[in-house]
């Protein structure tokens, strides 16, 4: 059977056409992909492509984005040129997402600290630890990732945590780290290593507000738990 070509549909089925002459919004998650990549392979279109591999994610854009540029590849039609646009494209909505959630102008409750981190964090494959610096109106004056791997309470550096307060002339201060594993609770690891950090903030007047560990679509607040 006779691959039939996008050129050869409709004008208003053709992804590129279509975004021009009826807007983005119209377009499904296939179609975006598609013109991402431009052309299938033999046996596919660009759209057919595109489709198989949503599939393969259930559909799930998140679960795209977790794919590598080699898990990519081993699809039919995706070389390395192609993989990395959507790879790229990807990172592209997950930072705007981040740029968006960052602009929260004060911190409220933990639910404002879990939207500005959970972008940027919430899905990692690795652990990452994050300072939150806050003035007395709890407007956030910067964020700071202060660990990336593994880390326990011995691995931390808060003497660096607490130059950069300093610094920045913060006078409350969040932590927040991942669990990639999606476990929510914290380990004796955790509690330590907020215990640490609270007593240090006590003779630089520096108060420690919350200690949050994000997942994908889940946090824990120590202050919330009553646990700080």
């Amino acid at each position: 059977m006779k691959k039939i070509s996008i050129k050869s549909w409709a004008l208003d089925d053709r992804p590129r056409e279509k975004l021009m002459f009826k807007g983005k919004t119209l377009l499904s998650d296939a179609e975006l992909i598609a013109i991402l990549i431009g052309s299938g392979n033999r046996e596919e279109s660009a759209v057919d492509l595109s489709k198989r591999i949503l599939l393969s994610v259930n559909n799930d854009l998140n679960a795209l984005a977790k794919l590598s540029v080699e898990e990519l590849m081993k699809f039919k039609g995706i070389g390395e040129a192609k993989a990395i646009s959507i790879v790229t494209a990807l990172e592209f909505g997950k930072r705007r997402q981040f740029e968006d959630k960052a602009s929260t102008p004060k911190i409220n409750s933990s639910k404002d600290v879990a939207n500005i981190m959970q972008p940027l964090i919430g899905d990692l494959q690795h652990e990452e630890f994050w300072v939150l610096y806050l003035n007395n109106s709890n407007k956030v004056l910067a964020k700071h990732q202060l660990s990336k791997g593994g880390f326990t309470a011995t691995l931390v550096d808060v003497r660096l945590l607490y130059k950069r307060s300093l610094e920045l002339s913060a006078v409350g201060i969040i932590v927040c780290h991942n669990h990639p594993s999606g476990k929510l609770s914290p380990s004796q690891s955790d509690i330590e290593l907020t215990n640490k950090i609270k007593k240090a903030g006590l003779t630089l007047d520096i108060k420690l507000l919350d200690h949050l560990i994000i997942t994908e679509k889940a946090y824990f607040s120590f202050a919330d738990e009553g646990i700080l």
